[in-house]
């Protein structure tokens, strides 16, 4: 199933972050818990984790562009065998 990942608040305050890296191209598979990509904000630099097993799809935002909390980072298929 396609699925959009969205930026999560790491901080109170936080209302964007810069993806720095991206740890996986599109069409990489991934287990539950790797890391996707780094974020920095103001206040923060966090790695951000796959929240489930699944193949990357596509990057919504570039390294080095910023994205809005609740704003979509990447789409990802939750069953990469299907």
């Amino acid at each position: 199933m396609k699925v959009n990942l969205k930026l999560s608040r790491v901080g109170m305050n936080m209302e964007a972050a810069t993806i720095s890296v991206w740890h996986k191209k599109p069409g990489e598979v991934f287990r539950k818990g790797e890391p996707l990509y780094d974020i920095e904000s103001e206040k923060v630099t966090m790695e951000v984790e796959a929240p489930c097993d699944g193949k990357l799809l596509a990057h919504t935002v570039a390294a080095g562009d910023e994205a809005t909390v609740g704003g979509n980072v990447c789409v990802i298929d939750t069953d990469p065998s299907a």
